[in-house]
């Protein structure tokens, strides 16, 4: 091996940013501590922050260079110097380097408060540079305290973070932060092409603009996958070049792929998927890039013109466009969606293909969710506006499409005119059957025969109401006794007093409200009995045999013999039969069950209403 390949210093290192103005990205920072050395403002403690490979070490160091370089000229340092030779090399005696990550413990802290007093040897500052100083444990920051607040005039510390919520807010409170930005994918394939240059490669913009989208806003990251891409390529480099080496798919193919999704072709895009693993593209690079695709189909069709896209070329934003237009904003995000659950299942299962395949074929059949929405809000088409038809020839899903017949358009035209002409007779507000008067005498009727249409909840409940009341012309006001737990709790839900009044509403022509008021026991039962006390002076007195020959003596004896099933303190329920006074098979539920067991009712009894100070016990 020659000398020159085993000394050989990647990209990153080689070029590292010498001067402020080198600082790609990050010119508030450089401005800024430019203007307070020019000032001699500078403070005595700084905290970078900001994400991987942004220039924040970098910095550090040029802060160090531009505080103690004999040649400093307006803040920028020789970089010819022995001093800043050594500074950039990070071997300089007092300029001290520090990994937090490895020097984290009290003791290095104690070992450093004990150096910080010594004087520096040749230069006039003595610089401290911590690098990820978040890792430092909390006894080691709380050592740190003082030293940092009141320090040595000719010490500064620069500490350089990733996670700057991890460093306790005393240490922050003691520093001037400056915070890194992502640098943008412009001033990245712009550094890139210098570095090309350098190196003498011919690259591509096409290549550039993938590994700067590549990056996500890391010039680190940046020159790493260059560097990678260059020592691949043989003086040449291109985008197939790039795609090749990262194992993702071309624009092209992305294009043509969403072509056929768009156009409802899952055939198609099955081919087309196999087509892209056979050339080498990875699934999960693959998922990643129709994750970023969809995206910017979101950002152009939203209309964000300056915003970059970071899975296709700017040319493409037109197509992207017309995309979007197909699938509409709904569409899209439902998109998102089954990718996004795709992507979270890939990484957990071993059969990543197979869950590729179904998400990208579900997506091409999607249907058109926008007019789903239109529908579903109330917008509707207009039925004047005529749609083109699609050409006799076109092709969809391997099934030619053709013209409707005239004689076949002439029927359904009739069909939708009669259709459209029912919908008006049914929504005309002629009564189709005859009104029943609201009456004090017959609200409790028109009450019970609404409840039997609206189910076996509805009867149960009513039937435990002791007295219907006429508040008003249109409020029919329920009388509960306070043991009526469960009718109370059925009456009070909005949804089945609201099939009441809606029903109540029907039959008697006007709207109905209804109003619960909970009474005592004692109140219900005499409530209850008053009007049956009633009805039965007034037969009695029309005609004295009457209600004998309804109710003979030995009905009477025979209602006090049957045995009482005693719930609760307050309710006793007589344990009858009440299966005569509605069917049961009018509630859908039961119904069901009946037919799916092959079962008969027999016996239909009320609810028990439990009281509240019953706790849930029952006796016998």
């Amino acid at each position: 091996m020659s000398t020159t390949e085993s000394h050989y210093t990647v990209l990153a290192r080689r070029f590292r940013p010498q001067a402020f103005d080198d600082v790609v990205g990050q010119e508030h920072v450089a401005t800024a501590l430019r203007n307070a050395i020019r000032a001699g403002r500078v403070a005595h403690a700084y905290m970078f922050t900001g994400a991987r490979g942004v220039g924040k070490t970098s910095t550090a160091r040029i802060l160090a260079k531009a505080l103690n370089c004999p040649a400093v000229e307006d803040g920028i340092p020789c970089n010819e110097c022995e001093i800043c030779r050594g500074i950039s090399g990070g071997n300089d005696v007092d300029v001290l380097e520090i990994d937090g990550a490895s020097n984290r413990g009290i003791d290095d802290i104690r070992s450093l408060r004990a150096n910080v007093g010594v004087r520096s040897m040749r230069t006039r500052y003595k610089v401290y540079i911590i690098d990820e100083v978040h890792m430092l444990t909390r006894e080691a920051f709380n050592a740190l305290l003082k030293t940092l607040e009141e320090p040595p005039p000719n010490v500064k510390f620069v500490f350089c973070t990733t996670e700057p919520g991890k460093v306790p807010d005393t240490i922050l409170s003691r520093c001037q932060r400056f915070d890194f930005s992502s640098i943008n994918e412009s001033s990245i394939a712009e550094r890139l092409r210098e570095i090309a240059a350098a190196e003498g490669f011919e690259v591509s913009d096409e290549a550039l603009e993938l590994v700067a989208r590549r990056a996500r806003g890391s010039m680190r990251d940046s020159q790493s996958l260059f560097d990678q891409l260059l020592a691949f390529s043989d003086g040449q480099v291109g985008a197939e070049d790039v795609h090749r080496m990262l194992g993702t798919a071309g624009d092209d193919m992305l294009i043509s792929l969403f072509d056929a999704i768009t156009q409802h072709r899952p055939g198609e895009v099955l081919s087309l998927l196999d087509q892209c693993l056979a050339a080498g593209v990875q699934t999960g690079e693959l998922m990643d890039q129709a994750v970023g695709y969809i995206r910017d189909v979101m950002v152009v069709l939203s209309g964000g013109q300056s915003v970059s896209l970071c899975s296709v070329g700017t040319r493409h934003r037109d197509h992207l466009g017309s995309q979007g237009t197909q699938l509409g904003m709904p569409g899209v995000l439902a998109c998102f969606q089954i990718l996004s659950d795709a992507r979270t299942r890939m990484f957990r299962s071993t059969f990543s293909r197979t869950v590729l395949e179904m998400a990208f074929v579900q997506l091409s059949l999607l249907e058109n969710l926008s007019a789903l929405s239109d529908l579903l809000s109330g917008r509707l088409p207009d039925p004047s506006i005529s749609q083109t038809a699609p050409d006799a020839g076109e092709k969809k899903n391997n099934e030619v499409i053709t013209q409707p017949e005239p004689e076949y358009q002439a029927s359904m035209d009739a069909r939708v005119e009669v259709a459209e002409s029912q919908q008006v007779a049914e929504n005309s507000v002629t009564p189709a059957s005859p009104r029943e008067e609201l009456t004090s005498a017959s609200c409790t009727q028109l009450l019970q025969k609404c409840a039997k249409q609206v189910g076996l909840s509805a009867v149960s409940a009513v039937k435990a109401v002791s007295q219907v009341q006429l508040d008003s012309d249109s409020r029919l006001l329920l009388l509960l006794p306070e043991t009526a737990e469960f009718a109370r709790r059925v009456l009070d839900g909005t949804e089945l007093r609201g099939q009441l009044e809606h029903h109540l509403s029907g039959v008697t022509g006007r709207t109905v409200t209804i109003g619960i008021r909970i009474v005592p026991a004692e109140t219900a039962a005499l409530s209850a009995s008053a009007p049956a006390e009633l009805e039965s002076n007034d037969r009695q007195k029309s005609d004295p045999t009457e209600l004998q020959h309804e109710q003979p003596p030995d009905e009477t004896a025979r209602a006090k013999a049957r045995p009482v099933a005693k719930v609760s303190n307050h309710s006793p329920v007589p344990a009858e039969n009440l299966i005569g006074e509605f069917d049961p098979s009018v509630d859908p539920f039961v119904r069901q069950v009946m037919d799916t067991f092959g079962a008969t009712v027999v016996k239909i009894t009320r609810a028990p209403a439990v009281g509240a100070s019953d706790h849930g016990t029952q006796e016998s």
